[in-house]
């Protein structure tokens, strides 16, 4: 079976943590052979991790792109992930971008386009939607064993975890903070959970209530105040065409005792259901004239276990993209999908800034 050659723009911490040692222990099926960052000496030293010193090394995307290669995986700041996406599609290569798709819908439209006219794979790195307790969510809901899901809670809280290197505190990089960066993750979870992309409105809230302080207690080391440019917290709701109403909480610091990222509640006629944070999915519902809770055992087997051992969300989203273009599977997260997260925090944003909803026209 002929390698698939893949290219890394952008070689840090997203690159380091998940994407390169995923295609890494696909073995021989891809061979990372491409590695470009601003910073050159980060892609000498990804060349010398993940390729023995002998893939090439580039400062310019654009040049990395005139490499013929099967695929790249954009894991630059979010600021850029729209212009080498389209940049990537247009020279022949699938892509896989990291979340969020864009800064902005205008953007993430143009990224749509580019892979209409190209005829290549674009996905985007929502991998939590591999996790098995989310896969099985999933399966029920598509079932119709939730029903109608008409409430939805969708909840990335940290009490005092902000990120403080790279550019994550940068707005006009980012495009925003925990909204943008965690916020997306619970939003996309709850939007494919439902199966509903069709949003009406939206009212949002953002807060500079804690980035001003000092002595933080934070995780990774007291911020600079000074360059805490993003809100420190984001909530929204949503009101979907069909009614259904999904609320929105994304904090990097906020004064809460239990803290969850990646986390989801859906309400529906037949049945609710929690993601909690420690991976436990709990369904309630009625049966028998009695209320239920059950719990699965998500310890072995499954479609993501091999085994007894859990194949990591990161693993398992790195084998459906290489699958997905030797055209043995499809895709798990569309780009049409994840631009209309993408949508959604841009009008929650807006909304905070004008203090009025912002009405979804058809575009």
């Amino acid at each position: 079976m002929k390698k698939l050659k893949f290219g890394i723009i952008g070689c840090g911490g997203i690159a380091n943590g998940k994407h390169m040692p995923a295609y890494k222990a696909l073995g021989d099926e891809v061979e990372l052979c491409a590695f470009c960052d601003i910073i050159e000496e980060r892609a000498v030293k990804a060349n010398a991790d993940y390729a023995g010193g002998k893939g090439k090394v580039f400062v310019d995307y654009r040049d990395l792109l005139k490499e013929p290669l099967d695929a790249v995986c954009v894991c630059t700041p979010n600021c850029s992930h729209s212009e080498i996406t389209v940049a990537a599609l247009d020279a022949g290569k699938n892509v896989i971008c990291e979340k969020p798709m864009a800064m902005d819908y205008k953007e993430a439209v143009a990224m749509l386009d580019a892979q209409k006219r190209s005829g290549k794979l674009l996905t985007i790195g929502y991998q939590n939607r591999y996790r098995p307790e989310v896969q099985y969510m999933k399966a029920e809901a598509d079932k119709g064993v939730f029903g109608d899901i008409y409430f939805a809670r969708a909840k990335a809280i940290r009490r005092r975890a902000v990120p403080t290197w790279g550019v994550f505190l940068d707005e006009e990089k980012q495009g925003g903070g925990p909204l943008i960066d965690i916020g997306t993750h619970a939003l996309d979870l709850t939007l494919y959970a439902m199966n509903n992309y069709k949003p009406k409105y939206a009212v949002g809230t953002t807060y500079h209530k804690l980035n001003n302080q000092r002595e933080t207690g934070n995780a990774w080391g007291d911020w600079d105040p000074d360059k805490f440019t993003v809100e420190d917290s984001a909530f929204g709701f949503v009101v979907m065409e069909d009614g259904a109403t999904i609320s929105l909480d994304a904090s990097w610091a906020l004064n809460h005792d239990t803290p969850g990222e990646a986390q989801t509640m859906l309400c529906g006629t037949k049945a609710g259901a929690n993601i909690y944070k420690d991976g436990k999915l709990r369904i309630n519902g009625v049966n028998n004239g009695r209320q239920y809770i059950t719990e699965p055992d998500f310890g072995v087997g499954g479609v993501a276990f091999f085994d007894g051992a859990a194949a990591s969300p990161a693993d398992t989203e790195a084998r459906t993209f290489v699958n997905a273009i030797r055209g043995k599977g499809k895709l798990t997260v569309l780009p049409e999908q994840a631009a209309v997260v993408t949508r959604i925090l841009e009008a929650i944003y807006e909304s905070a800034k004008t203090g009025k909803p912002v009405y979804f026209e058809e575009k």
